[in-house]
């Protein structure tokens, strides 16, 4: 296995343009921009940054996404109906397969945490691994821990 690489990153990154699906602008002209921060190996997680100038957009989630907004304002109308006014310092989370209609008003920078999420299986057998570990660990009480998290 190689060596993993740390990546480290600053906000004054040059963003490039990363246009909204047109069929989704429902109002005004807005300008979409990002610039990928970081990109797991494995191709599963990533983290961008990405701002947007004024326009009402919907968005449609095809993985996780996790946001905290690092500059400006939108309001936010989720799946049911509601509409949630969010700024700089908030932050919100979309699970793969939801929508959501954005309103920004003049201009909006965030910072994005972005996840393709497991199949349930994967999920099922994880849990079964650890259920097996822990009957192991049980079986033989006076091994120590391997790792910081299964000494907790």
């Amino acid at each position: 296995m190689p060596n993993p690489v740390i990546q480290f990153g600053s906000e004054r990154v040059e963003l490039s343009d990363c246009p909204i699906e047109p069929s989704w602008i429902l109002e005004g002209t807005p300008v979409a921009r990002r610039y990928v921060l970081s990109n797991s190996a494995d191709g599963s997680a990533g983290m961008i940054f990405w701002d947007c100038t004024a326009g009402r957009f919907h968005w449609h989630y095809g993985m996780d996404e996790s946001i905290y907004f690092l500059e400006g304002s939108v309001t936010i109308k989720d799946q049911s109906g509601v509409w949630r006014h969010l700024e700089s310092g908030d932050t919100v989370f979309f699970p793969a397969g939801s929508s959501a209609e954005w309103r920004v008003d003049r201009y909006i920078r965030k910072v994005a945490f972005c996840r393709v999420p497991m199949p349930r299986s994967v999920h099922l057998a994880k849990r079964a691994y650890r259920g097996l570990k822990r009957l192991v660990r049980l079986g033989n009480r006076t091994a120590a821990p391997r790792s910081l998290f299964e000494a907790v």
